[in-house]
């Protein structure tokens, strides 16, 4: 799959890296201990409006400029690439599993440590294989459907603005001390961008459930039953219909830092002891899911 040029990002600083920058910068500067709950909300509003508004305009002014430069619109759509994390979320899915076969449980543990923020001691090979496979549903969501669809509807601003958003709620949109009151608007306004990706993605997963054993019906009736089930309104649309593609349950009680969510499983009644090679099954589905979208995006092209 095509993803970032790993020696060019060792020379450069990545698009996202710049943005987290900026949000650095913000989160510094506007988010103050000293002010009061209500203040530091409204300031976190102003924060999000300077970020999307900055990160729209510089992909407005990229735009303009590469389509009026010979070759332009192929360094536009490298530049798009750049942004959407398919291979490197197959890459970093996989190596859980190649750590299970070439370190044991604690290889896998510690690269599990790379994707999620659940306290990886904690977790048996069965809440690994589930934590990778939840990430790998989860961030093909966030990081390959809702940046296409934010491209296909507002082109290059569209996209550079969700990342900005994305970035920013992964960034300060945390329900703690510091960021309850400052993050509150990246967090909320996160939800509404990924309102209609995650059911897409969803819908994706679903569709290409034969490939990995699963049956279109099946991870389809558990998306439509279970995705409410998740704490996230959109995380819980791709990570059910992986769980009734895959026939396993996901989610469920999970171990942080902070403490222990106890959050119901999805596809409850099915198998529970997720394995390694549910994660290959996993990131069949993942490929699968992602060749069908381009095919998808390649009809629309042709026929609007």
């Amino acid at each position: 799959m095509i993803g970032d040029p790993d020696w060019l990002w060792r020379r450069l600083s990545h698009p996202v890296v710049l943005i987290g920058g900026l949000i650095g910068w913000l989160d510094r500067t506007l988010n103050r201990a000293d002010w009061s709950p209500r203040r530091r909300q409204l300031a976190g509003v102003g924060a999000v409006l300077i970020l999307v508004t900055a990160a729209a305009l510089v992909g407005l002014l990229l735009q303009t400029m590469l389509w009026q430069a010979p070759g332009g619109d192929l360094v536009l759509g490298l530049l798009a690439a750049t942004l959407i994390a398919q291979r490197s979320l197959y890459q970093h899915v996989a190596r859980v599993r190649s750590a299970f076969a070439t370190g044991g449980l604690q290889a896998a543990r510690a690269a599990v440590a790379m994707i999620v923020g659940r306290d990886p001691n904690r977790l048996d090979e069965a809440g690994v294989s589930r934590a990778a496979i939840e990430s790998c549903a989860e961030n093909f969501s966030d990081g390959v459907v809702a940046p296409l669809f934010w491209l296909a509807l507002g082109g290059l601003p569209g996209l550079i603005a969700y990342k900005a958003i994305n970035t920013a709620d992964s960034m300060i949109g945390h329900r703690n001390a510091r960021y309850e009151s400052f993050g509150w608007a990246a967090a909320r306004l996160d939800d509404v961008v990924n309102l209609i990706p995650a059911r897409l993605a969803g819908v994706l997963i679903a569709l290409v459930a034969p490939l990995a054993g699963g049956s279109i019906a099946t991870a389809s009736a558990t998306m439509r039953r279970d995705a409410s089930k998740h704490r996230s309104p959109n995380a819980g649309w791709p990570e059910s219909a992986m769980a009734g593609a895959l026939g396993i349950a996901l989610a469920g009680p999970r171990t942080y830092a902070a403490g222990v969510v106890d959050d119901p499983f999805l596809n409850a009644e099915a198998r529970m002891d997720a394995s390694p090679d549910d994660i290959g099954r996993a990131l069949d589905l993942l490929l699968a899911a992602c060749v069908l979208q381009a095919a998808v995006y390649a009809v629309l092209a042709l026929v609007l």
